[in-house]
């Protein structure tokens, strides 16, 4: 028996349902329906149960009941390999820490980073972008602006207003973009980083370009004596035009030009 879904919860109940289906013997559309329905509430109430331990191993208060559940539905929701749950707590914690150095509310930040990617629990119910449904939601259930701000934010759709949010904003990053985080085919890595560098190393004046940060940021440098540095936006504005028309890639690519003079004299 072969089970297939994109919606990774629905997977993981149709499988222990059909478990207990063979292990009870007696599979008819009513003892189906009966097993399907008792396996779905044993899931909601596990889910449940999984984000509340979550919000007080965190020392987190308040958190509506229904946000519990999706944060314990992102158990069994992945983005490019990177189980959502895992990346969620990595967010929090990383962001708790950034916001106590920086002076900021560790607790507001932790819940941010929480509830930052909660759209993903909905996106497979619901139409729109993770972004939307999440802000949505959060916005239903009275959680505090930070926390809306950073999960506009983390995506470039707002401005950044708190340090809360400016360390979520960091964490997501630093949790997406580490190695071995996302499970990617080698070889489309591979030319798609050859291609971005390609593009960069087309434009004139340009000496060297490398992507770097996983194919997320390319930064290029360019002869200082045949771009100037009005030229530098211009020559950054062209790789970023060329790689959104020839370069199939997730999320952002930032471009960075450098040009720098260097005087060098030896005193004998």
């Amino acid at each position: 028996i072969v089970v297939s879904s994109f919606n990774l919860y629905r997977r993981a109940i149709a499988t222990r349902t059909l478990e207990l289906l063979i292990e009870d013997g007696r599979i008819q559309p009513a003892r189906i329906e009966e097993i399907y329905a008792k396996v779905t509430a044993e899931f909601e109430e596990s889910v449940l149960h999984e984000g509340e331990e979550l919000v007080f191993e965190m020392g987190i208060n308040s958190i509506h009941p229904e946000l519990l559940k999706l944060l314990g539905r992102l158990r069994y929701r992945a983005s490019y390999g990177q189980n959502a749950l895992a990346h969620t707590l990595e967010v929090a914690h990383l962001a708790g820490i950034m916001a106590a150095e920086m002076g900021g509310d560790a607790q507001l930040a932790k819940r941010a980073g929480l509830l930052h990617d909660i759209g993903k629990a909905l996106t497979h119910e619901a139409e729109g972008s993770h972004v939307d449904l999440g802000a949505d939601i959060c916005r239903r259930y009275n959680e505090d602006p930070v926390v809306i701000n950073a999960i506009y934010a983390h995506h470039g759709q707002q401005e950044i207003e708190t340090v809360e949010c400016a360390a979520v904003c960091a964490a997501d990053a630093l949790s997406a973009a580490r190695p071995g985080a996302r499970r990617e085919v080698l070889e489309s890595f591979l030319k798609r980083v050859t291609e971005i560098e390609e593009i960069a190393a087309r434009q004139a004046g340009v000496r060297q370009a490398y992507a770097i940060n996983a194919g997320r940021e390319v930064r290029v440098i360019v002869n200082a004596e045949l771009v100037t540095d009005d030229e530098t936006v211009l020559v950054s504005r062209e790789i970023a035009e060329q790689i959104e028309q020839n370069v199939s890639y997730p999320g952002d690519i930032k471009v960075t030009v450098i040009r720098e003079s260097r005087a060098i004299e030896y005193a004998r």
